[in-house]
């Protein structure tokens, strides 16, 4: 069919521009890293006594440039060796390899926004993975036990769930009592990549009440392959500009 044809074609592109995307900042970037911390108890529950540790560090660098290696492997592979595969599911309306791969690049870039709005500790970092991996599951789940013109009953779990590590990472930009508020950037890193997530939600339901052109899946396919890049490119080039640049804060 021309139609997967060009939806091949367009994989193809997309994946390869990632790749290339995933190059350029790592040869580009400096050191910059970010805190993996924890803060134990030293005295009895309800005290505020705490010890402080640092567990680990991670440049931002190779975080970016995870989500688009992730991005560029899962194009090449329903590209090529999945193509049958992934086609298949095409005819039955449903993608399971884009839920797969956004369930693990989505939430690094979760991990990346929320680090650069101060939340670094292990606890939080891990409960806002695995809240929006759960996101990611419910639209698996509608696409894999609804139709089209059906129910979308696991839609609405899903924006649910999506919705929490916004709220956590808006808590941390307001900072009600705090002195100090996060950079300009990180204000709009925030908003940017909360429009586009919340795009890839509205291209669901789009979807399953077939409005207009969305009626055709493969309409929202293409559409879900434009939003991922646009979406991976507006953080990493953000957080390039303002974080991972030679010549920037200092480093």
């Amino acid at each position: 069919m021309p139609e997967l044809s060009r939806l091949r074609r367009l994989n193809l592109a997309a994946g390869s521009v990632h790749a290339i995307s995933a190059i350029v900042v790592l040869v580009l970037a400096n050191n910059f890293a970010v805190p993996v911390t924890a803060h134990y108890m030293t005295g009895p529950p309800g005290t505020t006594a705490r010890q402080y540790v640092q567990l680990t560090s991670f440049h931002m660098a190779w975080l970016i440039a995870a989500f688009f290696a992730l991005s560029a492997i899962a194009h090449f592979l329903i590209s090529g060796p999945l193509r049958a595969r992934y086609e298949s599911h095409l005819a039955r309306q449903r993608n399971p390899y884009r839920w797969l791969e956004y369930s693990v690049s989505s939430s690094l870039m979760i991990v990346a926004i929320a680090e650069l709005t101060g939340i670094a500790d292990v606890a939080a970092l891990l409960a806002l993975i695995g809240v929006n991996a759960s996101m990611i599951g419910f639209g698996w789940m509608q696409e894999r036990y609804e139709t089209p013109g059906g129910g979308l009953t696991p839609f609405w779990l899903g924006c649910g769930a999506g919705v929490i590590p916004w709220l956590a990472i808006g808590v941390y930009l307001i900072g009600p009592g705090a002195h100090a508020h996060a950079p300009g950037f990180v204000y709009g890193i925030y908003v940017s990549l909360f429009v586009a997530f919340n795009c890839f939600a509205l291209v669901q339901y789009l979807q399953y009440k077939k409005i207009g052109l969305f009626a055709d899946y493969l309409v929202g396919e293409k559409t879900y392959i434009v939003l991922s890049f646009v979406a991976k490119s507006l953080l990493a080039w953000q957080i390039f500009a303002s974080t991972l640049t030679a010549t920037s804060i200092g480093h």
